[in-house]
C-alpha cells in the first residue's frame, strides 16, 4: 500500500465516489512533480498511488471532480479539488475527501 492514500465519499449521493481521477504530486526545488495518477475504486479509495515510503515534504492530491460529476449526472461548482499537505514523518498519511456538488471538506484520516 502506498504511504499516501485517499478515499472520496459523495455526501450528496450517500456513497463512495468511484472513478474519480486523482493525481499525486510532490513539491521540491520550487516545482511540483507528478508521482502517480489513477482512479478511485468502487469503494472510492485510491490505495496504490505513489511509493510505499515518502520523504518528509509537501505533497498534493488533485481530484478531477468535474469528470466525476459529469459521469454521475451531477452539476458541480468545483471542477477540481486540490489538497496540499505536509508529511513530517515516515508514517502512513490518509487524506479523505468528502464531496458534494457545491462543497467539499478534507482531513487527515487514519
Amino acid at each position: 500500500m502506498s504511504a499516501l492514500t485517499t478515499h472520496v465519499l459523495d455526501t450528496a449521493l450517500g456513497r463512495p465516489a468511484a472513478g474519480v481521477p486523482v493525481t499525486l504530486a510532490a513539491f521540491d526545488a520550487g516545482a511540483w512533480t507528478e508521482l502517480a495518477s489513477g482512479l478511485t475504486d468502487d469503494d472510492g479509495r485510491a490505495r496504490s498511488l505513489g511509493p510505499d515510503r515518502v520523504a518528509p515534504g509537501r505533497y498534493r492530491f488533485t481530484f478531477d471532480t468535474g469528470a466525476y460529476f459529469a459521469a454521475t449526472g451531477q452539476v458541480g461548482f468545483h471542477p477540481e479539488v486540490v489538497v496540499v499537505f505536509d508529511v513530517v514523518d515516515d508514517g502512513h498519511y490518509h487524506v479523505p475527501l468528502l464531496l458534494s456538488p457545491f462543497a467539499y471538506s478534507t482531513y487527515r484520516g487514519s
